[in-house]
């Protein structure tokens, strides 16, 4: 049986009604046309492509249609749904975050792209995880990019090493977020992590400096605290590792390294006189772009001169094959110039924080065999998040 065919009337009425549902606020009632809508939508299940294609573009900039006949219209194909979606004005956050759940790529990509993207938006297009969308809604400066999306995001910068580079750009980008991803960064982002995300604490330091004479008073039996005071401490150097040592000086740890190579013994030790856990050094020792090198000699007061020093030691060249500067030393070395040493120690200090302090490899085997977080402050505690995403859970 063949479908009947549409008459004049049809097409009369269906172009009338969108008249009325594109009409301004001021010369049609609420009332009326919601009414209107409720019809024409009805009509629209029955329409052809071209007949939706009219009424999409005709209601692109209208704030006024419903939002009923709006959300279906931008959860039709592509070609129907992408004026709405370009340019609408009218959906909110729920209606947005029901499209991209229901729609396709393309339409992801124009909600991406919006010149205003809320918050919960952009937490339903990084959980729906597209590279491309994702990389236009961090490029986006319209989009609103809340903690646990950023988080996200962070978390997937591991495998989509071009997200750093966005991100670091983002001022939503907390200190915590932007320390975890320095791991797997390239230099360049590494570098501006470095600039922007190193606090001074010297605020810090002198609200909190009379809790450090009362916790030596407790002989620092207070595991909470010591721990919370490992981040805001101003001294760097381990004097208590040092009096065990069967060296004179961090300095002189460095340069046996150097002569001898560095043995995993060594590479703790030196730790221990940086005043860092053998976790903290391994990852700075073993890191393939240094620069976490040229923290921790700035933080702990070790001279520039040193810095080839313990380079060598990794057995890492100094030059190029005509006597040049080999350019991965040359970049450490600029890192270790342009850091201050109060924003050095934050650093060292946070590395040391949240990879050690919360997270032990014991805690850290556990929680991947049984598929758990190590403990119940596992979902908030920044060090411990810090600590899954650069070791991985």
């Amino acid at each position: 049986m063949n479908p009947p065919r549409i008459g004049r009337a049809r097409d009369a009425l269906f172009r009338r009604l969108l008249d009325l549902v594109a009409m301004p606020a001021s010369r049609l009632a609420h009332q009326d046309r919601n009414m209107v809508g409720d019809i024409l939508l009805d009509m629209l299940f029955h329409a052809n492509t071209r007949e939706r294609m009219l009424c999409a573009s005709r209601l692109a900039t209208s704030r006024e249609a419903p939002r009923r006949l709006l959300r279906y219209l931008a959860q039709s194909s592509f070609e129907i749904a992408q004026p709405l979606l370009e340019q609408n004005e009218a959906f909110d956050a729920s209606d947005l975050s029901e499209i991209v759940e229901a729609t396709s790529t393309d339409h992801r990509l124009a909600i991406a792209r919006r010149k205003v993207v809320a918050p919960g938006v952009c937490v339903a297009l990084a959980e729906h995880g597209e590279s491309l969308v994702v990389r236009k809604m961090v490029e986006n400066t319209g989009a609103v990019l809340p903690e646990s999306a950023v988080d996200k995001l962070v978390m997937r910068s591991r495998d989509e090493s071009q997200l750093c580079a966005l991100l670091v750009e983002r001022l939503e980008l907390r200190p915590s977020q932007a320390m975890a991803m320095f791991w797997w960064s390239d230099s360049p982002t590494r570098r501006k992590i470095l600039q922007r995300h190193s606090a001074d604490r010297i605020e810090v330091i002198e609200t909190c400096k009379d809790v450090f004479e009362i916790m030596a008073s407790e002989k620092w039996a207070d595991p909470v605290a010591r721990k919370a005071l490992q981040l805001i401490e101003r001294r760097q150097r381990n004097r208590e590792a040092l009096d065990r040592s069967a060296f004179e000086s961090l300095e002189s740890a460095i340069n046996s390294a150097a002569l001898e190579g560095m043995t995993p013994e060594l590479a703790q030790e030196i730790g221990y006189l940086c005043g860092i856990k053998p976790v903290t050094i391994a990852k700075i020792l073993s890191d393939p772009g240094g620069e976490g090198v040229a923290v921790l000699c700035k933080a702990t007061g070790v001279k520039r001169e040193f810095l080839p020093v313990l380079w060598s030691a990794l057995r890492r060249p100094l030059e190029i094959d005509d006597g040049q500067i080999h350019p991965q030393f040359e970049l450490v070395a600029e890192t270790y110039e342009l850091l201050t040493v109060a924003k050095a120690q934050t650093t060292l200090r946070y590395w040391n924080w949240s990879l050690s302090a919360a997270f032990s490899a014991q805690a850290l085997h556990e929680s991947q065999a049984s598929g758990e977080v190590a403990n119940e402050e596992a979902a908030f505690s920044t060090s411990q998040r810090t600590a899954r995403l650069v070791f991985g859970s």
